[in-house]
Protein backbone atom coordinates (compact mmCIF):
# COMPACT_ATOMS: atom_id res chain seq x y z
CA UNK A 1 0.00 0.00 0.00
CA UNK A 2 1.19 3.61 -0.65
CA UNK A 3 1.46 6.58 1.34
CA UNK A 4 -1.67 8.25 2.30
CA UNK A 5 -1.49 11.53 -0.28
CA UNK A 6 -1.66 14.59 1.65
CA UNK A 7 -3.79 18.20 0.23
CA UNK A 8 -0.78 19.78 -2.00
CA UNK A 9 1.60 16.97 -2.47
CA UNK A 10 1.77 15.75 -6.30
CA UNK A 11 2.44 12.76 -7.97
CA UNK A 12 6.12 12.59 -8.61
CA UNK A 13 7.49 11.79 -12.50
CA UNK A 14 8.39 8.06 -12.37
CA UNK A 15 7.42 7.02 -9.05
CA UNK A 16 5.22 4.24 -8.48
CA UNK A 17 2.11 4.94 -6.40
CA UNK A 18 1.58 1.41 -5.16
CA UNK A 19 4.39 -0.34 -3.37
CA UNK A 20 5.84 -1.01 0.49
CA UNK A 21 5.39 1.63 2.73
CA UNK A 22 8.49 3.97 3.22
CA UNK A 23 10.11 3.98 5.97
CA UNK A 24 10.70 6.91 7.85
CA UNK A 25 14.24 8.37 7.55
CA UNK A 26 14.48 9.83 11.16
CA UNK A 27 13.24 6.44 12.53
CA UNK A 28 16.13 3.55 13.11
CA UNK A 29 15.77 0.17 12.65
CA UNK A 30 14.78 -0.31 16.74
CA UNK A 31 12.47 2.56 16.61
CA UNK A 32 13.97 5.03 18.35
CA UNK A 33 14.51 8.80 16.41
CA UNK A 34 17.67 9.10 15.19
CA UNK A 35 20.11 11.39 12.83
CA UNK A 36 19.92 10.40 9.04
CA UNK A 37 23.55 9.91 7.68
CA UNK A 38 23.80 11.77 4.68
CA UNK A 39 27.44 11.25 4.14
CA UNK A 40 26.84 9.15 0.77
CA UNK A 41 24.77 11.59 -0.71
CA UNK A 42 26.13 14.32 -3.58
CA UNK A 43 26.70 18.00 -2.77
CA UNK A 44 23.60 19.60 -5.19
CA UNK A 45 22.12 22.91 -4.92
CA UNK A 46 19.13 23.09 -3.39
CA UNK A 47 16.34 25.58 -2.40
CA UNK A 48 13.08 25.48 -0.09
CA UNK A 49 10.66 28.26 -0.14
CA UNK A 50 7.95 28.65 2.71
CA UNK A 51 5.15 30.78 3.56
CA UNK A 52 2.70 31.88 6.74
CA UNK A 53 0.53 34.57 7.59
CA UNK A 54 -0.64 36.42 10.73
CA UNK A 55 -4.07 38.01 10.81
CA UNK A 56 -4.69 41.28 13.00
CA UNK A 57 -6.88 43.80 13.35
CA UNK A 58 -7.34 46.49 10.94
CA UNK A 59 -5.76 49.13 13.25
CA UNK A 60 -3.05 47.13 14.43
CA UNK A 61 -1.44 46.43 10.55
CA UNK A 62 -2.40 50.17 10.04
CA UNK A 63 -0.09 50.92 12.89
CA UNK A 64 2.61 48.30 11.75
CA UNK A 65 2.34 49.50 8.08
CA UNK A 66 2.70 53.42 9.20
CA UNK A 67 5.78 52.12 12.07
CA UNK A 68 4.35 53.64 15.04
CA UNK A 69 4.18 50.50 16.80
CA UNK A 70 6.12 51.17 20.34
CA UNK A 71 8.92 48.61 19.94
CA UNK A 72 9.78 49.68 16.58
CA UNK A 73 9.95 49.04 12.77
CA UNK A 74 8.07 45.16 12.88
CA UNK A 75 8.43 44.63 10.08
CA UNK A 76 12.66 45.04 9.69
CA UNK A 77 12.67 43.28 13.16
CA UNK A 78 10.62 40.44 12.23
CA UNK A 79 12.74 39.84 8.88
CA UNK A 80 16.07 39.88 11.01
CA UNK A 81 14.50 37.89 13.08
CA UNK A 82 13.32 35.39 10.84
CA UNK A 83 16.75 35.20 8.96
CA UNK A 84 18.73 34.59 12.25
CA UNK A 85 16.28 31.79 13.08
CA UNK A 86 16.74 29.79 9.67
CA UNK A 87 20.60 30.18 10.56
CA UNK A 88 20.25 28.29 13.89
CA UNK A 89 17.52 26.04 12.75
CA UNK A 90 19.99 23.04 13.75
CA UNK A 91 19.93 24.24 17.36
CA UNK A 92 16.38 24.24 17.38
CA UNK A 93 14.93 21.45 15.73
CA UNK A 94 16.85 18.24 17.21
CA UNK A 95 17.37 15.95 14.50
CA UNK A 96 18.64 18.60 11.55
CA UNK A 97 21.68 18.34 10.67
CA UNK A 98 23.66 21.88 10.50
CA UNK A 99 23.28 23.22 7.06
CA UNK A 100 25.73 26.10 5.56
CA UNK A 101 23.63 28.18 3.75
CA UNK A 102 24.43 30.03 0.81
CA UNK A 103 21.24 32.40 0.93
CA UNK A 104 18.22 33.46 3.16
CA UNK A 105 15.84 36.04 2.26
CA UNK A 106 13.11 37.12 4.08
CA UNK A 107 9.80 39.17 2.61
CA UNK A 108 6.99 40.56 4.96
CA UNK A 109 4.43 42.05 2.87
CA UNK A 110 1.21 43.73 4.66
CA UNK A 111 -2.01 42.51 3.12
CA UNK A 112 -5.36 44.05 3.76
CA UNK A 113 -7.70 41.91 2.35
CA UNK A 114 -6.11 39.08 5.07
CA UNK A 115 -6.00 41.82 7.39
CA UNK A 116 -2.54 40.98 8.36
CA UNK A 117 1.42 40.46 6.91
CA UNK A 118 2.24 37.63 4.54
CA UNK A 119 5.86 36.65 5.24
CA UNK A 120 8.14 33.94 2.90
CA UNK A 121 11.07 32.98 3.20
CA UNK A 122 13.70 30.95 0.39
CA UNK A 123 16.78 29.17 1.76
CA UNK A 124 19.77 28.02 -0.61
CA UNK A 125 22.34 25.67 -0.14
CA UNK A 126 25.11 23.67 -1.87
CA UNK A 127 24.93 20.21 -0.38
CA UNK A 128 24.17 16.69 1.29
CA UNK A 129 20.07 17.38 2.53
CA UNK A 130 17.61 20.50 2.08
CA UNK A 131 16.72 23.81 3.67
CA UNK A 132 13.09 22.81 4.38
CA UNK A 133 13.49 22.99 7.93
CA UNK A 134 15.17 26.79 7.28
CA UNK A 135 12.92 28.05 5.45
CA UNK A 136 9.72 26.69 7.42
CA UNK A 137 11.86 28.12 10.98
CA UNK A 138 12.49 31.56 8.95
CA UNK A 139 8.84 32.13 8.30
CA UNK A 140 7.82 30.89 12.27
CA UNK A 141 9.98 33.19 13.58
CA UNK A 142 9.37 36.29 11.58
CA UNK A 143 5.98 36.00 12.15
CA UNK A 144 6.43 35.14 16.04
CA UNK A 145 8.46 38.24 16.26
CA UNK A 146 5.50 40.13 14.56
CA UNK A 147 3.01 38.83 17.81
CA UNK A 148 5.71 39.71 20.06
CA UNK A 149 6.45 43.43 18.74
CA UNK A 150 2.80 44.38 17.80
CA UNK A 151 0.65 42.23 20.84
CA UNK A 152 0.26 45.33 23.20
CA UNK A 153 -1.86 46.50 20.56
CA UNK A 154 -3.86 43.08 19.63
CA UNK A 155 -3.56 39.78 21.77
CA UNK A 156 -5.72 38.25 19.35
CA UNK A 157 -3.22 37.62 16.52
CA UNK A 158 -3.13 34.68 14.81
CA UNK A 159 -0.04 33.21 12.73
CA UNK A 160 -1.54 30.25 10.40
CA UNK A 161 -0.69 28.61 7.23
CA UNK A 162 2.94 28.26 7.65
CA UNK A 163 3.89 25.76 5.00
CA UNK A 164 6.33 24.58 2.38
CA UNK A 165 5.51 26.14 -1.11
CA UNK A 166 8.07 24.67 -3.19
CA UNK A 167 11.27 22.58 -2.50
CA UNK A 168 14.47 21.66 -4.90
CA UNK A 169 17.63 19.68 -5.26
CA UNK A 170 18.46 16.13 -4.33
CA UNK A 171 17.06 12.83 -4.91
CA UNK A 172 13.32 14.07 -5.02
CA UNK A 173 13.96 16.89 -7.20
CA UNK A 174 11.29 19.68 -7.49
CA UNK A 175 8.11 19.53 -5.49
CA UNK A 176 5.76 22.81 -5.72
CA UNK A 177 2.57 22.58 -3.92
CA UNK A 178 -0.50 23.18 -6.26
Amino acid sequence: MSEPRRPGDRARPGKASAGPPRRLSHVGPGGAARMVDVSGKDDTERLARATGIIRMTPGTLRAVVENTVKKGDVIAVARVAGILAGKRTADLVPLCHPVALTDLQVTVVPDSTIPGLRAEAVARTVGKTGVEMEALTAVAVTLITVYDMAKALDKGMVISDICLEEKRGGRSGHWVRK
